[in-house]
């Protein structure tokens, strides 16, 4: 029990809500509180109606769309699957997709492969 305790212990664990957020970062959670708000408007869904839909208060559908960056991600999630973009949070980092991993994972690759010493094991 001592183990969980020292997990709550503030002074032991690195609390995230006091690291400053870099400024792009900041700055792509409000684009997206204003791009929900517009979706919603486009769709003629008041706050109170997404708020019931995704099951979170007026107050949480008002921070979200000022960008507020405490928003639960599954709120966000959940306002997007009522838009039917839910497949758009799905494809955000594809790994497919993912050009500088692809190159990392490149890089790492051996430069030869040689044939196997064990006798019968053939590639």
């Amino acid at each position: 029990m001592k183990a969980i305790d020292s997990f709550k212990d503030p002074e032991k664990s690195l609390n995230l809500n006091r690291l400053p957020l870099p400024l792009p970062v900041e700055r792509a959670i409000q684009k997206l509180g204003v791009d929900l708000s517009l979706a919603r408007r486009r769709r003629h869904i008041s706050q109170a109606s997404l708020a019931e839909r995704i099951g979170a208060s007026l107050n949480t559908v008002k921070r979200m769309e000022k960008g507020d960056p405490r928003v639960p991600l599954h709120f966000v999630a959940r306002t997007l699957h009522v838009f039917g973009d839910i497949e758009r949070l799905s494809q955000l980092l594809d790994t497919g997709q993912d050009q500088i991993g692809l190159v990392l994972m490149d890089a790492q690759l051996p430069k030869r492969i040689r044939a196997s010493k064990t006798p019968g094991v053939a590639l």
